[in-house]
């Protein structure tokens, strides 16, 4: 008994900047090599800057050396974040300066390298990432004031309260860093990574006494401009592989880049905010990104694993020299030695990079840079469901569709849109949100994890299949794992979330097209498109996370393209289906029209198409 109460009585004495101090030691030690370490410690140090004997980074040096470009905006943002993650696990000191200790804070969280050390740490990093990008301020200031210099301290005199993070996430932080009252139970572990780390160094009482002087705070947003910003800077960052600078694709941001790139940012925005607000709120944060934005955040592990290599060591004077790279460095320093790959053979007239940074917020990067291959595309091949087949059948990997159009007026114009109209059932939703667009676009995919083939009475798609929507909002919708119709290919034209259409018209029952609750259909045609979401869900995918009203675009079919997601195995695989198939067309062409005339007359006559030499008509029917 009494030697609890001693072990509990000094929990409580336990200060933070010693929890700081030891968290950042099992950090160094069970989350980096100790050559890892050391290029970390030699990055830090050559660009430090130095007061009162404390070496920190300032917002230039950091920027600098990620090579962050000038022309996205965002490297405030980014030094918000970081002062923010580098007061980990206790958010009540933030900003904190940007020592080493805290710079390792860093790194930790932003390589997701905690998992080696917090092992209960499974609440993703978002949540952390939502804490320091919110701003508590009516004014909805872009970022908070940088820190003074006369208040640095040592490292580990500036990590005391930070435990408040933990249970006391609901109740709000201090201003500059805080995040918005929660709507319901559903945040109860926000500060799961907090805990992690404050259980593993025995300081949940610490932690207690620490978040009383938090305060509630109720309208902690993410201020719109600083998330734009953020969001350009994360489209461009997405191909980027570890060890990689992030010059190499930064070096390209013309002013035609910039447009495009502003223009995807705006689709994702407006997936945050359906309606016009002051800032995106925790609880649309985190019911947007899990479900339309898994992949958002992927970009910043290998850009601050950059801190891991040092320019200033020459890992080929050490032994072991033939296992390691060398001299690798800052962003800026680095050449690799194979040359650059393009992200996509060929742009399309849909699908360009923009576009693709942006599918792999939601599809794996590696399913997509440089493994996508244009299989179809309407402009090129026709718009007909026969080209479409002859293009995409052959394809024994997965598939995106994307297609893109501008919306019909409610109203039918001619007699195409009144005979589509006719086919259709009568509209009863209204358009969907058109966002900052006034052009009417819009541009809707469906991803298959399996080849496409006709279907007659069955469906194809599996649970892994997605219907989406890139402009102008940018949002997922996931596949049902109890309703199965998720794609069909029929003369009658290309649906996805619809059911197989009858083969002949049942009497009594309407002829219209049936169109499912959350569903894509393109006519026979491929001249018009409709997309449905019916709020009440029940049918393949399921409906809006955040858009909980109906719409119904019905729109004319611009561009239709369809890319492959394979490498040169399964391009080689559809050359060899495509040349088998030439070699039996080929085949049958030479069986009717043989240069053997006299043994082509001879067969024609056993099978009574032609006359004999000893009869003069035809074959007898008799």
């Amino acid at each position: 008994m009494g030697q609890g109460q001693s072990t509990e009585h000094a929990a409580r004495n336990v200060t933070t900047e010693h929890l700081s101090h030891e968290l950042a030691q099992r950090f160094a030690t069970r989350c980096f090599t100790p050559l890892e370490l050391t290029h970390f410690k030699d990055v830090f140090r050559t660009l430090a800057d130095n007061q009162d004997g404390i070496q920190f980074w300032k917002e230039e040096t950091l920027c600098r050396f990620l090579a962050i470009p000038d022309a996205l905006g965002p490297g405030p943002v980014i030094y918000q974040m970081a002062t923010y993650l580098g007061a980990f696990p206790f958010p009540s000191l933030a900003p904190s300066i940007l020592t080493r200790e805290a710079m390792l804070n860093v790194v930790v969280v932003m390589t997701e390298r905690y998992g080696k050390v917090l092992k209960k740490g499974k609440a993703d990093r978002n949540k952390l990432f939502f804490r320091s990008l919110a701003v508590y301020d009516r004014r909805m200031s872009s970022v908070h004031e940088m820190p003074k210099l006369d208040t640095l301290q040592p490292s580990e005199d500036r990590h005391e309260t930070a435990a408040e993070e933990g249970h006391e996430r609901a109740r709000g932080h201090i201003p500059g860093f805080d995040v918005d009252e929660p709507d319901s139970d559903e945040e109860e572990d926000d500060d799961e990574l907090s805990l992690a780390a404050l259980e593993s160094l025995d300081a949940i009482e610490v932690f207690k006494n620490d978040q009383k002087a938090d305060t509630k705070v109720h309208h902690a947003r993410i201020p719109i401009d600083n998330f734009r910003g953020l969001l350009m800077l994360l489209l461009v960052l997405a191909p980027l592989e570890s060890q990689e600078p992030l010059t190499r694709y930064a070096e390209g941001l013309t002013e035609s880049r910039l447009k495009g790139l502003r223009s995807v940012a705006d689709s994702i925005l407006w997936s945050f905010i359906p309606e016009e607000n002051a800032g995106i709120s925790y609880h649309t944060f985190n019911t947007i990104v899990p479900t339309s934005l898994p992949y958002l955040f992927d970009g910043f592990n290998p850009l601050f694993e950059h801190f891991l290599f040092s320019k200033n060591i020459d890992l080929s004077r050490r032994r072991q020299s033939t296992t390691s790279h060398p001299t690798l460095g800052s962003t800026a320093s680095y050449v690799p030695d194979i040359p650059f790959e393009p992200l996509l053979q060929r742009e399309g007239e849909i699908l360009d990079l923009n576009i693709l940074s942006q599918l792999s917020f939601f599809m794996k990067g590696s399913n997509l840079f440089r493994r996508l291959r244009l299989l179809y595309s309407g402009g090129e091949a026709g718009f007909s469901i026969g080209s479409f087949e002859q293009k995409v059948l052959n394809w024994r990997a997965p598939s995106i569709l994307l297609v893109s159009g501008t919306r019909l007026p409610v109203m039918p114009h001619d007699s195409r849109q009144r005979t589509l109209a006719d086919k259709l059932p009568p509209k009863k939703h209204p358009d969907g949100v058109s966002g900052n667009s006034k052009s009417n676009k819009v541009v809707y995919g469906v991803y298959l994890n399996v080849p496409w083939k006709q279907t007659h009475k069955e469906a194809i798609g599996d649970s892994d299949s997605l219907l989406f929507q890139l402009e102008p909002i940018h949002e997922v919708f996931h596949a049902s794992i109890i309703n199965r119709d998720y794609a069909t290919l029929t003369k009658s034209g290309i649906a996805f979330g619809n059911p197989p259409a009858r083969a002949k018209p049942v009497s009594g029952l309407s002829s219209h097209v049936f169109l499912g609750p959350v569903s894509l259909l393109l006519d026979e045609s491929l001249e018009y498109g409709v997309f449905t979401h019916d709020a009440s869900g029940g049918g393949s995918f399921h409906p809006s996370k955040i858009r909980n009203h109906s719409w119904q675009d019905r729109f004319e079919i611009d561009s239709l393209e369809v890319w492959g997601c394979g490498g040169d195995k399964e391009a080689e695989r559809q050359r060899a289906a495509w040349a088998f198939e030439e070699r039996e067309a080929l085949a049958r062409k030479n069986l009717n029209l043989g240069k053997d005339i006299e043994a082509d007359r001879a067969l024609l006559a056993m099978a009574g198409l032609l006359a004999s030499e000893n009869h003069t008509s035809g074959g007898s029917m008799a």
